[in-house]
């Protein structure tokens, strides 16, 4: 057995993940080879300190952005020709296996579970539909793939919202309507068009003084990568930094780290009737100080001296 199939594996040998076949020869070449078990020695004090460490837990808005670059990559990420995605590598696959007996089983269960799955999936579809005729199922988000399209009605409150699960639906509703709300909030967070943002996120903007959509909004000021989706938002969230501290916070970061002028200049403007609050008078001292758009370190230097002086 070799030292550098011993290292590659010697995590998984802290871990107890390995098989026991594997884990014996393992164990064997450890005894002989002093370089091998010097670095399981130090693997294990490594993985001892971390396990004293607290374990944090991502926030939501971690966990949706990098859902959102991840299926933006996925979306623009090219793509390999039919016979290098279908050509593999047997001798690779074949050691795994002969380490992992575990794995070979794991395939064929989740293989046969997969098929069970779907059968249930489609049978049980097919069977709320004719139960339920002419009622839209409620969306689940979970197995919501991406919102295609959405509008409204000229002259009515009425939405329309294409969303995609294993095949496009369709839901209508107004805005008061919790399912359009869920769908519209889904399409702002997460969908990978960038035109569908814009609508949804226009449509959100009727109804700003609702908490969730202020969060939705803060979060596409934040991280959307459409400079006019982030237009939109900080325009709709600006009658809000006074009573909202999140708001503002987020408008304030918008003002001091965004890459469009545009959005930054209406967070300048948004910001205006909390100048006076400690937070925004730091950030216009920095803007005025010397920041790279001209504007904007004039506007703050205006702002500033008709601030009143701090005893």
């Amino acid at each position: 057995m070799k030292c550098e199939w011993v290292q590659q594996n010697l995590l998984l040998h802290v871990y107890h993940e390995l098989p026991d076949d594997a884990r014996f020869e393992l164990e064997q070449h450890l005894t002989r080879c002093g370089a091998c078990s010097a670095e399981l020695k130090n693997l294990r004090e490594l993985h001892a300190r971390l396990g004293q460490l607290p374990v944090e837990e991502a926030s939501p808005n971690l966990l949706t952005a990098s859902r959102m670059r991840l299926q933006e990559a996925l979306e623009t990420a090219e793509q390999g020709g039919f016979w290098r995605r279908l050509v593999f590598d047997p001798a690779a696959w074949l050691r795994q296996v002969r380490f992992s007996p575990a794995l070979a089983a794991a395939i064929f269960i989740v293989g046969f579970a997969g098929g069970i799955g779907t059968t249930y999936k489609v049978v049980s579809g097919n069977s709320s539909v004719i139960s339920s005729p002419g009622k839209t199922a409620e969306p689940v988000q979970s197995s919501i793939s991406g919102i295609r399209s959405v509008s409204q009605d000229p002259g009515s409150n009425q939405i329309n919202i294409k969303y995609d699960t294993v095949s496009t639906e369709e839901a209508h509703g107004s805005l008061n309507d919790q399912r359009i709300q869920q769908l519209l909030l889904y399409a702002a967070r997460n969908n990978y068009n960038s035109g569908v943002r814009i609508d949804s996120v226009d449509l959100l903007t009727q109804r700003p003084e609702d908490a969730q959509v202020r969060e939705a909004l803060s979060y596409a000021l934040r991280y959307d990568t459409n400079p006019g989706v982030r237009l939109k938002a900080v325009a709709a969230l600006g009658p809000y930094v006074k009573s909202d501290v999140r708001v503002r916070d987020a408008v304030l970061e918008a003002l001091l780290n965004d890459s469009n002028s545009g959005v930054r200049t209406q967070a300048l403007q948004a910001l205006e009737p909390v100048r006076a609050d400690s937070s925004v008078r730091a950030a216009l001292q920095r803007l005025a100080q010397g920041d790279k758009n001209q504007y904007i370190q004039s506007q703050a230097r205006t702002e500033l001296a008709q601030l009143p002086e701090i005893d």
